[in-house]
């Protein structure tokens, strides 16, 4: 395979005309297969070269959308799943560009997969230019091939520039992210009202908080689009935070903390970035850790322990949480703890504070973007709250280490 371009806009047709204008020898073959589109293109060779052989098959999603369903039975959407996934996991040396790409990869609707089955077409990096400028699409390009830029699998954008590879590079300052208004009308998405309602009543707050409003961010899930963690997992998440807490604050070491969770049986409960974390709590990751504390605040929260979890323009404090009721302490097992949990804060409860930190935590990247100093709120406590907030409803289906922060 050469490459795969994947676009918001639809259409097979327009893709074999641009092949056709650039292939005009060519010899076109049309099949579908396992929800294909097939188009085999033979181009006689001359008396001193072989025939040459092109293939280029096509798909797109079943209901064509601006953002990934969690539960669309299309294998098209299930391979964005995959996509997100992977591009979540890249490193990156310039965050703006991942984010985007993040968001775009979301609004994905089709893709296109070109193999060069025999011989060489001479002017096939024209070709796929042509291809991703008419769609506006990204690139999922292979090393060693004739729009390659990494030596490795790798992201381009329409210009065939370099998005993201395995090693974080990027040659880009700007990605648009553009959005059929067709897929985001409300009279063709069927949108509920309770997310009507709770965008409004997150807008009221923003307003008051005088923090800027983006009136045409999408509404978030709906409640019956949603599965929330149970109160065990919640809790035993809550747990581990506390002890993993510890360490960050140098109370205890990265070895001790190992001690107590293998003494009360949670090791399995250790995500791989913790893990790696308690065996070398070096001094920056301990800062970054510390944050972890906004994390445990909203858990505790929707375990119902913390009532209220308070307007992110200052960091929580975890001593405000009763001794009794932490997962931790003297002579505690934390399986007390954690099989005490019974109770978590309804969907709509959850969802209505999700909606207000995804507005919020857009207006944090928004002034981070414009080297804008935003003073309405802490960013930081907004975005890790948001985390939390994601984990709790299962966005993306993701792991605690793989959750994003979307906006």
């Amino acid at each position: 395979m050469i490459c795969t371009l994947y676009a918001h806009q639809l259409g097979f047709d327009k893709i074999v005309q641009i092949l056709k204008s650039n292939i005009p020898k060519g010899q076109f073959n049309f099949s579908e297969l396992d929800g294909f589109n097939i188009v085999e293109i033979k181009t006689k060779g001359s008396f001193f070269s072989s025939d040459i052989k092109l293939k280029v098959s096509y798909r797109e999603r079943i209901q064509p959308s601006y953002q990934i369903s969690e539960k669309e039975d299309c294998p098209f959407n299930e391979n964005l799943k995959g996509l997100y996934g992977f591009v979540t996991s890249l490193p990156s040396n310039n965050e703006k560009i991942k984010s985007l790409f993040l968001h775009k990869i979301q609004t994905l609707n089709s893709e296109c997969s070109i193999f060069q089955e025999k011989g060489t077409t001479k002017n096939l990096g024209d070709i796929i230019f042509k291809l991703a400028n008419a769609f506006d699409a990204i690139i999922f390009a292979q090393p060693n091939t004739v729009i390659s830029k990494s030596e490795n699998q790798h992201f381009l954008d329409k210009n065939l520039d370099l998005i993201i590879d395995p090693n974080g590079n990027c040659e880009i300052d700007e990605l648009s992210v553009s959005i059929d208004a067709k897929y985001y009308d409300t009279n063709s998405i069927e949108i509920t009202e309770d997310q009507k309602s709770r965008k409004t009543e997150s807008e009221i707050i923003l307003k008051k908080h005088n923090v800027k409003i983006n009136n045409n961010l999408p509404y978030i899930e709906s409640e019956n689009d949603i599965t929330i963690r149970t109160a065990k997992e919640i809790a035993e998440r809550v747990t581990v935070l506390t002890i993993t807490n510890l360490v960050a604050f140098s109370n205890i070491s990265g070895e001790e903390a190992i001690d107590m969770l293998n003494k009360f049986n949670l090791m399995d409960l250790v995500t791989p970035n913790e893990k790696s974390f308690l065996e070398n709590p070096t001094d920056q990751q301990k800062s970054q850790e510390t944050w972890k504390c906004e994390g445990i605040w909203t858990l505790m929260w929707a375990l119902k322990i913390v009532d209220d979890l308070g307007f992110p323009n200052e960091m929580a404090d975890l001593n405000n949480i009763p001794l009794k009721k932490y997962p931790i302490g003297k002579d505690k097992d934390p399986n007390d703890f954690i099989n005490a949990q019974k109770t978590v804060r309804t969907k709509s409860d959850l969802l209505n504070v999700n909606d207000l930190y995804y507005r919020l935590d857009w207006a944090c990247v928004d002034a981070r973007l414009n080297n804008r100093q935003i003073t309405e709120v802490n960013s930081g406590v907004v975005y890790e709250r948001h985390y939390a907030l994601n984990w709790l409803i299962n966005y993306m289906n993701a792991d605690w280490d793989d959750v994003t922060c979307d906006t």
